[in-house]
């Protein structure tokens, strides 16, 4: 009777989806001894929001936000190491940039996503299980291992080809996806509105349009609403600015400031109770969802030549902030009727416009290979992921593997879950929690604010004279250091 062939010993870790947080895990997990990873993605190949790689758009954070810099800066996934095997760092230098072009920072990821032996695109992981008990197996060699493992079904989706791997822990990293809010729903399917994440893909649909819409005031309702002031700049195209917001005020970027994208801050987020959180996510809104300071001043600065020599009323452009649009559909002559309201005043009008650019933000996506586990999910009463300061999804006792997410936990961890400022820490607190070791040793503080009270002092006897002084052992002088951290 013959033999079963053993199975392979699980990986460690599997990660759904390839984007820049779980690209960066694939990184700094990459070169550590003994560990087997594997990431898989459904597209044919890396790429970080192609629809607004718009000509000149800058990123949000300085470079040193690449994918493990922050953490590893000698990794050799490091933004610097690509600027050298690119032949690019003298130009860089001389550049003296601290923002790269967005469209740089999607050619370096797609370059480490390219040669990381542990991702693999055009690979669908359709469903996702849990089995329990114990297994052999080891590299084909007879080995042995105790415990439950995730079962992963992968979908080749050039060839058709089906196979499953087993994992002990599994990192969500499937991103997020481009909301469009109900009041659009008579939209759907309009050759001229769209989400401005297919921009570059459908801006060839506004060709001919001559009254132009774009919704929303964050940092890509900013770079769409340039872009169009550059593209007709003389040719009368009327282009309207729409937002809820009562003001196009830049995100927050003083050096204090940011320090709501810290470690420290992300910690003391996470113990505060989850109705002060659900506030805060939303009262923060300028630290995470406005515009740039630099792109605003880029529109105003536009704007200020294209009027030299005409009053400003004679130019064919609308800003209109606290405009809150409440319902939208097909008018005549096939162009778009959007139903408005202004915030402070209450009044209402019509606005006829013949296209319409959503830039109304994304929100995280519930994977589709998770759903055989949801039921196995300690979810929240919002049917959201209750996520530990690890970024361990709390599940049932029977599930034993870890199930870590990336950008699913703005409701548990702050305005720095989607920065990519923290991306490389974020990885290594997985991966230091997958391996249960310090893979990367981590700073235990990082911001001068304290963002907690203090702690309260403990009942003493107050001192009845000198001999009563006493000096504070050098623990004692730690711990007052630390408080409040």
């Amino acid at each position: 009777m013959d033999t079963p062939a053993p199975q392979p010993a699980p990986y460690d870790l599997l990660g759904v989806g390839i984007g820049p947080f779980n690209l960066s895990l694939a990184a700094l997990a990459e070169p550590v001894p003994g560990l087997r990873t594997l990431f898989c993605d459904q597209r044919p190949e890396f790429r970080w929001h192609p629809g607004m790689l718009v000509d000149g758009a800058r990123m949000q954070v300085p470079f040193l936000a690449d994918l493990v810099s922050l953490v590893d800066p000698t990794n050799r996934w490091s933004f610097l190491n690509y600027l050298r095997e690119q032949d690019r760092l003298f130009p860089f230098y001389f550049a003296e940039r601290f923002q790269l072009p967005r469209r740089e920072y999607d050619h370096y990821c797609r370059w480490a996503a390219e040669r990381l032996t542990n991702c693999r695109f055009a690979t669908v992981v359709t469903a996702l299980h849990w089995e329990g008990g114990h297994g052999t197996g080891g590299h084909g060699t007879g080995g042995h291992w105790e415990g439950g493992f995730y079962r992963a079904e992968l979908l080749d989706a050039v060839t058709g080809r089906r196979e499953e791997v087993r994992a002990r822990n599994v990192a969500l990293g499937v991103g997020t996806r481009p909301v469009l809010p109900e009041v659009f729903a008579g939209l759907a399917g309009h050759p001229r509105a769209f989400h401005s994440a297919d921009y570059l893909d459908r801006r060839c649909a506004l060709n001919g349009a001559r009254d132009i819409t774009v919704v929303g005031s964050g940092q890509s309702g900013a770079e769409v609403f340039l872009d169009l002031l550059r593209r007709h700049a003389d040719d009368g195209v009327r282009l309207r600015w729409l937002t809820r917001s009562r003001a196009l005020a830049p995100m927050e970027y003083s050096k204090l400031g940011l320090e709501h994208f810290t470690p420290d801050y992300t910690r003391y987020f996470h113990s505060l109770p989850e109705p002060v959180r659900d506030h805060l996510v939303e009262a923060q809104w300028q630290l995470h969802k406005a515009a740039s300071a630099e792109t605003l001043a880029e529109i105003h600065d536009h704007l200020y030549e294209r009027t030299i020599g005409r009053p400003i009323d004679a130019d064919p452009v609308e800003i209109t902030p606290g405009t809150a649009v409440t319902d939208a559909r097909p008018g005549p002559c096939g162009g778009l009727e959007l139903r408005c309201r202004h915030t402070d005043s209450g009044a209402g009008h019509v606005l006829r416009t013949d296209a319409v650019v959503l830039a109304t933000g994304y929100r995280a996506a519930r994977p589709v290979a998770l759903e055989p586990l949801a039921g196995l999910i300690d979810w929240d009463g919002a049917g959201r992921y209750r996520v530990d300061l690890d970024h361990r999804v709390a599940t049932r006792p029977e599930l034993t593997g870890g199930l870590y997410v990336q950008n699913a936990e703005l409701h548990t961890h702050g305005v720095g879950t989607p920065d990519l400022g923290l991306g490389a820490h974020r990885a290594a607190v997985i991966l230091n929690a997958v391996t249960g070791r310090t893979v990367h040793r981590l700073p235990a503080r990082t911001a001068w604010t304290g963002f907690a009270p203090p702690e309260p002092a403990a009942a003493t006897t107050p001192p009845t004279g000198p001999a009563a002084t006493t000096v504070p052992r050098p623990q004692e002088l730690s711990r007052a250091a630390t408080a409040g951290r």
